[in-house]
Parts: C-alpha cells; sequence; structure tokens
C-alpha cells in the first residue's frame, strides 16, 4: 500500500504540515466547479444568456455555461450558470470569531437558572423597526420552535416575551425597563441597503443613552448577522443561520453567570440590585 504524498503547499519550511488550502469540489478533488445564480433586468434572449456568461467570466470562473435561463416576465430573466473557480483559500488562517460557551439541553439550561438566579430569567424579544419578518424570532421564542428545537417559551425558568415585529427600540426598551429584562434579543432579516446596520446601532444607542447597555445582555440574530459584526456593533453576541434556542439560552445564563462573578450561590432580582427601574 503507498503511502499518500503531501501537497508542497500543506508544508513548512520544516517540513511540517502547515497551510491547508481548499478549493470548491465539483466531480473530482480540487476541481474548482462552482454553480452561480442570478437575475439580470433584460428580457431572456440569445444575447441575454451570453451577456449572462460574460459576466461570469468577469467575475473569475473559466468555462462558465448557461445551463439555465427562465423568463421572469416584465423585463427580467434568470440564469444558472456553471463555471470553474480558479481560487483557492487557506483554511489554517481562517479565524471566525464566535461567542465561547458550552451548548446546553433545555433541562440543563433550566436547572442552571434555578441554581445561579433563583429566579425565572427574563427574555424580550423582537424584530424592530421596520423589520417584518417574525420567522427567526418566532423560531427562537414560540413554545413550537422550529425543526425540533423547543422555543424560549418552553423553558420553565425562562420568561420569554415576543413583542412581535416592527417595533420601535424606544418601545422594546420601555418594556425591557418594565419588566426588568435580562436579556433583549433582537432579530433583523432586512437588510436591504444595510438598513439593519442603522436599527441595531440605534437601539444600543438607546440603551446606552438610558444607562441600561451594561445592566442587559444584548444579543442579535439574523441570515446576515455574524458574531464578528455583532461585537462591532455593541452586542454581546450574534447569531446566524443553524442557530436555536438552546444556543441563545446556553450563552444568556453563561454570559449572565461571568458578569455576576459568581460561584454558585443563588442572586435575584439582579436587574433591581444594579440601579435599574
Amino acid at each position: 500500500m503507498t503511502a499518500s504524498v503531501p501537497h508542497p503547499d500543506t508544508l513548512d519550511a520544516g517540513d511540517q504540515p502547515a497551510a491547508k488550502w481548499v478549493k470548491p469540489y465539483g466531480d473530482t478533488q480540487d476541481d474548482g466547479r462552482v454553480q452561480l445564480s442570478f437575475t439580470l433586468p433584460v428580457a431572456l434572449d440569445e444575447n441575454s444568456k451570453e451577456a449572462a456568461r460574460q459576466l461570469a467570466l468577469q467575475m473569475g470562473l473559466e468555462e462558465p455555461a448557461v445551463v439555465h435561463s427562465e423568463d421572469m416576465g416584465q423585463g427580467f430573466s434568470f440564469y444558472v450558470v456553471y463555471g470553474q473557480c480558479k481560487h483557492r483559500v487557506d483554511m489554517s488562517r481562517i479565524k471566525v470569531a464566535k461567542p465561547e460557551f458550552e451548548v446546553m439541553g433545555k433541562d440543563e439550561i433550566d436547572a442552571l437558572i434555578a441554581e445561579k438566579m433563583g429566579r425565572k430569567m427574563v427574555v424580550i424579544g423582537a424584530c424592530i423597526e421596520t423589520d417584518a419578518h417574525t420567522v427567526g424570532i418566532d423560531a427562537i421564542m414560540n413554545m413550537k420552535g422550529y425543526n425540533g428545537h423547543k422555543g424560549l417559551e418552553s423553558y420553565h425558568q425562562i420568561k420569554a416575551i415576543n413583542m412581535g415585529a416592527q417595533v420601535d427600540s424606544e418601545v422594546l426598551v420601555a418594556r425591557a425597563i418594565e419588566e426588568r429584562a435580562d436579556v433583549i434579543l433582537v432579530s433583523q432579516v432586512v437588510t436591504q441597503k444595510n438598513i439593519h446596520l442603522d436599527n441595531l446601532t440605534r437601539l444600543a444607542d438607546i440603551l446606552e443613552a438610558e444607562g441600561l447597555r451594561e445592566r442587559i445582555i444584548l444579543i442579535v440574530g439574523g441570515p446576515r448577522i455574524s458574531h464578528e459584526l455583532a461585537k462591532e456593533l455593541g452586542y454581546d453576541a450574534g447569531f446566524g443561520i443553524g442557530c436555536y434556542a438552546e444556543n441563545v439560552a446556553s450563552f444568556a445564563i453563561d454570559t449572565w453567570i461571568k458578569q455576576q462573578g459568581q460561584q454558585g450561590v443563588p442572586v435575584s432580582g439582579s436587574f433591581q440590585e444594579k440601579g435599574g427601574a
């Protein structure tokens, strides 16, 4: 049996494994085959198909081919293009920022909240400002949850308040004060022209102006949200696609414990003790 020989790019000067180069995979290793889809604001014809192919060329794809095209009506057309990507990336150099915590199960989270807080954790969720898409916030907050993962309303030690969509930031903050919230969970799905950045910044600024930012765990989620972006905007954590209620709840209680500096001693009414209204 012949031993495999490492690619030269995977070895450093001392003949030790270093870089880990990867390319898109289609039919064979490192063939770079990719699929790309997009819409053009023109009617479908042979010229528009060629335009789609040339665009793929300008994007850096080699040997692009339009494998599917469709008339969308009113001067629009849709294309699927296959091509070969010539670029590769070194996985050993990629370090994505992510919140550091252990994801626990529902029962374990409930038990930890009861032990450490001695009361229910209050979590308020909403889609803020003009965002009317409640699918994300409902998946995390509602009793039934999503994809077999129960939402925060099903947790015995969490008081989950879902304020729904298009909630003004001032209204959200006022409700957080009223409920003595431990956590504010914001969902932002609408991102056209980066409106989500303005919305999220506004909420963080209002909390800061009210003197509440350090007293409330602030979390944002959405399809274009990353932990790195959330931290840049002044939030404690950001969650993207593939996260469920247990991710949010695990992070929340882990962060609360760290903020309290507890050593297993139950504490109640922390919001009020910290000077909350």
